[in-house]
């Protein structure tokens, strides 16, 4: 299936049918009276996180979304029935934007979450509703209110663990096809990888989802080679993995141009625990690895592991660094659940009066 991570969408809630104008006429009731009935109400357009979807592909091809209209209202009092609500389904971590692409309406990371988009219009008051006892005949009804109508935009950012960051030909996919079932392309050549990918690793009975993206070359945040787009897919992890090439003529280099990128594309993710990264190890010998991890931590400021994807070496020390800022960010996650489910069961236990307080 096609990756896309962008998808531009017109919706349009149902409008709310329109009240009937109607009087009952039955041999031997003689005041009949009115008896229209009211309208339906319009459809809802929602928004639905679900987790077998990976890409926003489907909305490429149909772009236009409507509700159903409401029924309209009838004689003998009946009411129309309410327009079909349409629910577009989306990846986990779909972002809904408004029309400008900026203003955001609704963030769903969660399995099951749900946002309203567009709310259906009100179905008309039929004239059996008008009657009083001054106006007891009414003959007047109104119609339905329209639907909402709207432009949104879809954009989906991937939900994972660590994310890897590089220049091209850092050795990513590679290191993604070993420690995980993933099957990205692989190839001797720049910008193999044209979509972000997902795997699932394992170490010491915990798993890590890891997300490889394109590689970022000097100029990324001005669109230069791939460009910038897919760091909003590494926006959510919890940590970096940061790979320089033992092959690169100037590993210190490399690694700037690539950190000078993430913190232009946005402070906070540049700020998040990185994992510094020598690969391609197989190629180098011990002399030239020590002289290279030397400048790295030079440059960084910080020791760099050393790993081969091809031998399979060190790639178990590095699943082990990264599992350290990961567990310690799960740990706190669900400290921040365990606190918002206690102060709910404990509002909910407190008398009214006092929780009004």
């Amino acid at each position: 299936m096609k990756f896309l991570d962008q998808a531009k969408v017109y919706i349009r809630s149902g409008a709310g049918g329109a009240g009937a104008v109607s009087f009952l006429r039955e041999k031997y009731i003689e005041y009949g009276g009115p008896d229209g009935g009211n309208g339906g109400r319009g459809g809802d357009v929602w928004a639905e996180a679900v987790s077998n979807l990976n890409t926003l592909i489907d909305y490429r091809y149909r772009q236009h979304h409507r509700a159903k209209t409401g029924m309209h209202g009838m004689g003998r009092d009946r009411h129309g029935a309410k327009g079909d609500d349409i629910t577009l389904k989306v990846p986990v971590g779909t972002q809904i934007y408004e029309e400008d692409n900026e203003t955001l309406i609704a963030d769903l990371t969660q399995e099951g979450q749900r946002a309203l988009l567009a709310k259906g219009g009100n179905g008309g008051f039929g004239n059996a509703h008008f009657k009083t006892s001054t106006n007891q005949a009414p003959r007047t009804a109104n119609p339905g209110q329209p639907g909402d109508e709207r432009t949104i935009w879809l954009r989906l950012k991937l939900i994972a663990d660590v994310g890897i960051v590089g220049l091209p030909n850092a050795g990513k996919s590679t290191f993604l096809a070993t420690v995980s079932a993933a099957k990205p392309k692989i190839a001797d050549y720049p910008f193999t990888t044209l979509h972000p990918n997902l795997g699932v690793a394992r170490i010491d009975g915990r798993t890590l989802v890891i997300a490889d993206i394109p590689g970022l070359i000097e100029g990324a945040h001005e669109g230069a080679g791939i460009g910038d787009r897919f760091l909003g897919h590494v926006e959510r992890t919890h940590a970096l993995l940061h790979l320089v090439s033992g092959i690169e003529d100037d590993v210190a280099v490399a690694y700037r141009t690539v950190r000078n990128e993430i913190e232009a594309y946005d402070e906070t993710l540049a700020a998040r625990p990185e994992v510094l990264v020598l690969s391609k190890a197989d190629t180098l010998d011990d002399d030239l690895i020590a002289m290279q991890c030397d400048e790295l931590k030079r440059e960084s400021g910080k020791d760099a592991l050393v790993m081969s994807s091809a031998n399979h070496t060190g790639l178990d020390d590095v699943l082990r660094a990264l599992m350290e800022p990961v567990a310690a960010a799960r740990d706190v996650e669900n400290t921040a659940m365990s606190d918002d489910r206690w102060d709910r069961s404990t509002l909910a236990s407190v008398p009214e009066e006092v929780a009004d307080r």
